[in-house]
């Protein structure tokens, strides 16, 4: 086969990019393209979120997750300084309001500790110190926790990876993908490309694309919508930082949240609701056939059976503001629903196995250098959610070497 491409990404978000970062700097002359629908790079999960660079507090001890947010988070802050981008390394305040929560608090602040996080414990003056708006019994502050514009971030790796000499393709869909020994062939809006490694890193169609491969991912991309508010212009100062409640460890959202952004608007959320398509960004984004494939699949129903309570109580948030203002008093008493106003939505590309598991870490599939040859010219990034964004410099490495591995063993 003749190619056109050493490596062929599909995926312009931040996991994409940083992949096609990560694969030039390892092998400088690589012939390498990112491919990506969209007109723009970073159009859903990179460019839907609060900019948060997450500090690692959260995820297991040993996790892929608790690893590459760690080390993530102060590359990205290294990254940033280095190539003049907006970052602020803030802190984080996590707050319990319900003595109920305090086991949950002690045990956060102990897997910090064993994720090397620095923690420092509060009590109700502490908190104060730092938030003199929010209320609670207790309190963990999260000294490395910043934020920043993962956006522009993404556009950095880009502009960095073409001037390396990739090809940056937007407006190019993949159709089909037919894989051989001797290489992988792909069907694209823009017409036909050959490549010796397809890297799958599309994000909320990341197991479509495995399957449209012949692979079987295990897991199918369910998509939860977060909705956001944000505080209006005027009461943007009721908040000074990031303030986060204890999360409910049986579920992987952290609950609704107050973030003061890199520009200076501050949101409020998110809840967690089922997206009514991949990209269903509000309730009137509805695609039958993404549905249909959500109903159908059997983890979709024990997810439901297992967390309903949880999932009829962010229903309710979604469809009231009053509600959805009641959650956010538990942390700021003085906040009212006439100062929250309408923001952008996101939806998280969540990977769920058909017992009803929810994967609570980074996940990889594709190259297997035991497997018969045809297999090995696909990876694919199969679950990577928050905090990919602040884990996207690893995480491209990760990727990057996988992808290498795959050509070396396919050459």
């Amino acid at each position: 086969m003749a190619y056109d491409f050493d490596v062929l990404v599909v995926g312009g978000g931040i996991v994409g990019l940083s992949t096609a970062y990560a694969l030039t700097r390892a092998r400088p002359g690589l012939r390498l393209a990112v491919l990506e629908k969209e007109a723009g790079f970073a159009a859903h999960q990179t460019g839907r979120n609060s900019g948060v660079i997450h500090s690692g507090v959260y995820y297991r001890p040993g996790s892929l997750k608790a690893a590459y947010a760690v080390a993530g988070a102060a590359e990205m802050v290294g990254f940033c300084r280095a190539h003049d981008l907006p970052y602020e390394v803030t802190g984080k305040l996590i707050v319990a309001t319900d003595r109920a929560e305090l086991p949950r608090l002690r045990a956060l602040a102990e897997r910090g500790r064993e994720n090397g996080i620095p923690v420092a414990e509060l009590d109700p003056k502490g908190i104060a110190d730092h938030e003199p708006q929010v209320t609670g019994i207790a309190g963990l502050h999260i000294g490395s926790t910043g934020i920043c514009d993962f956006p522009a971030v993404a556009a950095a790796y880009a502009r960095l990876a073409r001037e390396a000499g990739a090809e940056l393709r937007p407006g190019t869909e993949l159709r089909a993908v037919d894989r051989r020994a001797d290489g992988v062939t792909v069907q694209t809006s823009a017409g036909e490309l050959r490549c010796q490694v397809l890297v799958n890193c599309a994000g909320l169609h990341s197991d479509r694309i495995a399957r449209l491969a012949g692979d079987d991912p295990g897991v199918r991309i369910v998509p939860f919508r977060g909705e956001y508010y944000e505080l209006a212009k005027e009461r943007r100062e009721l908040v000074r930082g990031l303030v986060y409640p204890v999360p409910d460890p049986a579920f992987p959202f952290l609950g609704v949240h107050l973030t003061r952004g890199i520009h200076g608007d501050v949101h409020v959320g998110p809840n967690a609701v089922p997206a009514l398509a991949r990209e269903g960004y509000d309730w009137r984004t509805v695609r039958p056939r993404e549905l249909a494939g959500t109903i159908a699949f059997p983890g979709t129903w024990r997810i439901a059976r297992r967390h309903w309570r949880y999932e009829l109580g962010e229903l309710h948030r979604s469809l009231s503001k009053r509600a959805f203002t009641t959650a956010v008093q538990r942390l700021l008493p003085v906040v009212t629903a006439a100062d929250l106003v309408p923001a952008t939505a996101g939806v998280r590309a969540q990977a769920v196995a058909r017992d009803g598991t929810l994967l609570d870490d980074f996940a990889f599939a594709g190259f297997d250098p035991d497997a018969p040859r045809s297999t090995r010219r696909l990876v694919h990034v199969l679950n990577a959610p928050s905090p990919a964004a602040t884990a996207s410099l690893p995480i491209g490495r990760e990727v990057a070497r996988r992808a290498l591995a795959a050509l070396e063993a396919g050459g």
